[in-house]
């Protein structure tokens, strides 16, 4: 996970230009199911217009799904405990980082 987290930390940085970084970012937390959700600020980056395809895989299962979206101004995932780094590398893939 190091490289995907080094290359998570490019894009962030990529991004801070003096503003962004106080009112956007990238925010990982736990769900309650277990499980983690991932959010990340698109507004003022140049994925703020482009299109997402959600992802769900393996929805259904337990502890091993994945589910990555967009909203108008926000990438989403939430997915199980041991899928934290497919939930990144979908983010990452998408954005071309």
């Amino acid at each position: 996970m190091t490289n995907t987290l080094s290359r998570l930390s490019a894009w962030y940085l990529a991004q801070c230009d003096g503003d962004w970084e106080h009112d956007s970012g990238v925010k990982i937390d736990t769900l309650d199911n277990p499980g983690w959700r991932v959010e990340i600020n698109l507004e003022g980056t140049p994925l703020e217009g482009v299109a997402f395809e959600t992802r769900e895989d393996q929805y259904d299962d337990k502890t091993h799904w994945l589910r990555c979206w967009r909203d108008a101004t926000h990438f989403h995932a939430a997915c199980g405990p041991g899928r934290l780094e497919d939930a990144l590398l979908a983010f990452l893939a998408w954005a071309g980082a």
